[in-house]
């Protein structure tokens, strides 16, 4: 049915990550497997961070929220790229892309500003020590929590407007596994010329940004320890190091494909593969392995369990 803005297409078809059967069978194991391995792990991450009094600090209140976003950042794709794997048509209705999208920008955007906020903890904790328990009382960390959740829906709220405004009338195959940005407006009925624009300025440029303040604030407190003769030297450059990796391991991807036009390229689906599938759940269990007191945390939580 034709909608307000000329709307025909009521759905699109996902061409998938392959369309070798062989392969899809073999991504569809390896992922599950995967997923039944990490998944759990960062819900025990959760779960140990709000039951352990000794993990109340800044720290460990935004790790609990990086490992529910992260969960819930994996259950927007996964579940349905698996279905789709057993499926012979893999086809999502329009509001469903719509809502996918929404989703996939509302808590990517909401993360990528959480890596803000914990970079920021982390300066206070190095940089600035003696302010820490002032800055980084409970109710700023719950007001700054709000803002990012904020911001993400914002930042989320935009695409879809814009997507929203543009007219589908056909073709409707979307050349990937799950709905993003450039691959619907491509099948837009209109030129996006100008759509394209304001969509890599509200998601690439911002990623880039960030990133670019992320690197740049992470320099700053690594040379502050590396001058720096305390004890908690080693400690401060292992947390900092950790951050890196997953700064990088979340803006390289989302910088290849919000930063640049939006035409497909031939490493488009392997990016927002390990984007949106791998990197989600491996980012709190990185932090985790490399944090002593939450690791510690853990096995006393799951011997006492288990002794139960």
């Amino acid at each position: 049915m034709e909608m307000e803005n000329g709307t025909v297409v009521t759905e699109f078809i996902l061409l998938g990550l392959t369309q070798s059967q062989e392969i899809q069978l073999l991504v569809f194991v390896l992922i599950l497997i995967f997923y039944l391995i990490i998944l759990p792990g960062n819900f025990l991450i959760i779960f140990t961070i709000r039951s352990d009094p000794g993990l109340s600090a800044p720290l460990y209140f935004f790790l609990g929220n990086l490992a529910f976003l992260d969960a819930s950042y994996s259950f927007i794709v996964v579940p349905r790229m698996l279905v789709d794997f057993l499926s012979e048509k893999k086809v999502i209705s329009y509001r469903g892309c719509i809502t996918q999208l929404f989703f996939l920008h509302f808590l990517g955007g909401g993360e990528g500003l959480l890596l803000v906020v914990m970079a920021f903890d982390r300066y206070i904790a190095i940089c600035r020590p003696l302010h820490y328990s002032t800055v980084m009382r409970p109710r700023a960390c719950y007001v700054m929590l709000l803002a990012l959740w904020l911001g993400g829906f914002i930042h989320s709220i935009i695409q879809v407007a814009l997507i929203l405004r543009l007219p589908f009338c056909g073709p409707n195959q979307l050349d990937n596994f799950f709905c993003d940005v450039p691959q619907v407006i491509k099948l837009a009925c209109t030129d996006t010329f100008v759509v394209e624009l304001l969509m890599v300025f509200n998601s690439g440029l911002m990623t880039l940004l960030c990133f670019l303040g992320l690197l740049a604030s992470y320099g700053i407190i690594l040379c502050h320890v590396h001058r720096s003769a305390s004890e908690g030297k080693s400690k401060a450059m292992s947390t900092c190091t950790t951050h890196v990796i997953i700064i990088l391991l979340m803006f390289g991807p989302a910088i290849f494909i919000y930063t640049r036009p939006f035409r497909a390229l031939p490493a488009d689906k392997v990016v927002s593969f390990f984007h949106t599938v791998i990197f989600p759940v491996m980012n709190p269990m990185i932090y985790t392995l490399r944090n002593q007191e939450v690791k510690i945390s853990m096995k006393k939580l799951l011997v006492r369990h288990v002794i139960c």
